[in-house]
């Protein structure tokens, strides 16, 4: 082994070496495998991060599982109320995996200012909602208080906001309409803050407010509520999560996850796993093909030295791992390369937002970064593993070289 390594240490600093045709050829190699590693590392980052962000954002409007009335048919307002009074409310023992559950409800409203109106859908919110999502989407004021005291304060969006030409500590008069015909109620709701989710979609419709209000327009009992919305630990088991919730729920209550009632967006989600596994397949390929190449013109340009290393002794697998162990002396320049520079990048994009993105078609209004160790040494050892045993192939050429005829070569 310490002959081998001698060996190798002569080939990578030998003055002959640094001056010869396969010297821009291994450092086109190396360039390759730097750029292919900030592509994969790019490609996963930015992937998982969007699929992440999005999810996030549509669970903070929904859940990740809904339980409601049958009677409700998908409708985004409550139609016919739930008891509060549960088995599974307010902890889901019977499922394991389940992180929250809380009681919400909705209904169509109007806000009317002296200059405009617009249609929102007010969702009611108790003691056991989960804010941390809206924390993230606060751009300016604070999130409204929903204590044991019923209060006027509501969460509005940014794009309702400029719409209507509202800011924090304005009032938002909003309009419900009765059943039979009767005259509209009116609610003086008080701005306390403006969120900004990115995801049009939903700004453009939801307000947040308590939900006590929402069972008095109706007349619902205290115990009453429009649905419950379930959060699970692990987003991958979202549907197996589905149908344990369903199976443990009373049989005149529906539930529907997430990614059934968004098809459509999770099915757009789904194509960048695609996507990733697509740039990670050709890069792979094209920084091995650049190695196999570099190897091979080593291995032609020191054909001389093969032969006497054959005449002193030497074993083909030897000689061939000397020329694996060069090859691989590369592969690790250029994933140190392309770590430092593929990170480097996530990072300024993760912190400062370089580059933005139209929330209308993406959902997001920046590259949103997802960074884990697991993909990243994911990355870099299949990117070794795969680009060694694609050199394996063209090092066989060593054992067909003959000692007599390597020595003569030139």
């Amino acid at each position: 082994m310490n002959f081998e390594f001698f060996v190798v240490k002569r080939l990578i600093s030998t003055k002959k070496y640094k001056s010869s045709i396969s010297a821009p050829i291994m450092k086109i190699a190396v360039v390759a495998i730097a750029i292919g590693v900030i592509m994969m590392l790019i490609s996963f980052a930015t992937g998982l991060g969007l699929q992440e962000k999005i999810r996030d954002k549509i669970a903070a409007f929904n859940g990740h599982i809904n339980i409601s009335n049958y009677d409700n048919n998908s409708s985004q307002v409550t139609l016919e109320p739930v008891s509060k009074n549960q088995d599974f409310y307010p902890n889901f023992g019977r499922v394991d995996g389940i992180s929250h559950i809380q009681a919400v409800a909705t209904k169509f409203g109007v806000i009317r200012t002296a200059t405009d109106f617009e249609g929102v859908i007010v969702k009611g919110v108790g003691e056991d909602y989960k804010w941390e999502y809206f924390r993230e989407f606060l751009v300016t004021g604070e999130l409204p208080t929903v204590d044991s005291t019923l209060n006027d304060e509501v969460l509005i969006s940014e794009y309702l906001a400029n719409r209507l030409q509202l800011k924090v500590g304005d009032k938002a008069p909003t309009y419900f309409l009765r059943e039979d015909n009767e005259r509209p109620l009116l609610r003086a709701f008080k701005i306390t803050g403006i969120y900004d989710s990115g995801f049009q979609e939903f700004d453009e419709l939801y307000m947040i407010a308590d939900i006590r209000h929402i069972q008095r327009l109706n007349r619902w009992e205290d115990d009453e509520v429009g649905n419950f919305e379930v959060f699970v630990q692990n987003f991958d088991e979202i549907d197996r999560k589905g149908n344990e919730v369903y199976e443990n729920t009373g049989s005149f209550l529906d539930t529907q996850t997430i990614t059934q009632k968004y098809y459509a967006i999770f099915e757009w989600l789904s194509l960048f796993d695609f996507n990733i596994a697509l740039i990670i397949g050709i890069m792979i390929l094209v920084a091995g093909i650049n190695m196999i190449t570099a190897l091979l013109v080593l291995i032609l340009e020191r054909t001389q030295m093969i032969g006497v290393l054959k005449a002193l002794g030497s074993t083909d697998w030897i000689i061939r791992k000397i020329f694996l162990y060069n090859a691989a002396y590369l592969i690790f320049q250029g994933l140190f390369w392309g770590n430092l520079i593929g990170i480097g990048l996530l990072l300024l994009q993760k912190y400062f937002k370089l580059f933005p993105l139209d929330p209308r078609t993406y959902y997001v209004t920046e590259v949103p970064v997802y960074l884990n160790w697991d993909y990243i040494l994911a990355v870099n050892l299949g990117t070794l593993v795969l680009c060694m045993l694609m050199l394996l192939i063209p090092s066989v050429i060593i054992s067909k070289i003959s000692p007599v005829k390597a020595m003569k070569f030139e």
